[in-house]
């Protein structure tokens, strides 16, 4: 192998590393037998949620994981992997987006991932993307904040309402 061809390599390796590093959240799935459309569906979906998803070789993975410092990920680097970095707010938003679809797709198969810098396993991605997204818990927050103002408010005007109804003395 020629040393231009080397160190090519070298920077894909670095790029993935990279982006191992800084994502939130990482799934790798094996999306094999989906149609075109499929995946491009598939790809809009994370994309609108800020997660990028993209086909890697195997080899690139298992240096890019090392060279990142992390372990516990080679065994999923097996067969046609495309990995999902989630960048944005919502750290599980990879995993909610590819459970979902995996549930109506039965091909696509998650293999693993990382969430926080901590690797999980599938059953622990599936767990996490069970949880509702940032904005639903900050709204059941906010609702729960309401009910207690929401019931005082009933009952000053369940109060008031009772004094116009009494005759005048």
């Amino acid at each position: 192998m020629s040393k231009e061809t080397i160190a090519a390599k070298a920077v894909v390796v670095d790029d993935v590393a990279k982006k191992l590093s800084a994502a939130k959240s990482v799934v790798v799935v094996d999306y094999r037998g989906l149609t075109v459309e499929e995946v491009t569906d598939l790809r809009k979906q994370l994309r609108d949620s800020d997660v990028a998803m993209e086909v890697i070789k195997n080899k690139v993975l298992v240096r890019a994981a090392e060279k990142a410092g992390i372990d516990g990920l080679d065994d999923t680097f097996v067969g046609p992997t495309a990995v999902a970095f989630g960048n944005g707010d919502d750290s599980i938003a990879p995993a909610r987006i590819l459970a979902k679809f995996a549930k109506d797709h039965d091909v696509l198969e998650i293999k693993g991932g990382m969430m926080e810098g901590k690797v999980a396993s599938v059953d622990e991605i599936n767990t996490y993307a069970t949880l509702p997204s940032r904005e639903d818990l900050l709204s059941m927050l906010a609702s729960e904040l309401q009910s207690p103002i929401r019931s005082f408010a009933f009952a000053v005007k369940q109060v008031a309402d009772n004094k116009d109804d009494e005759p005048a003395a």
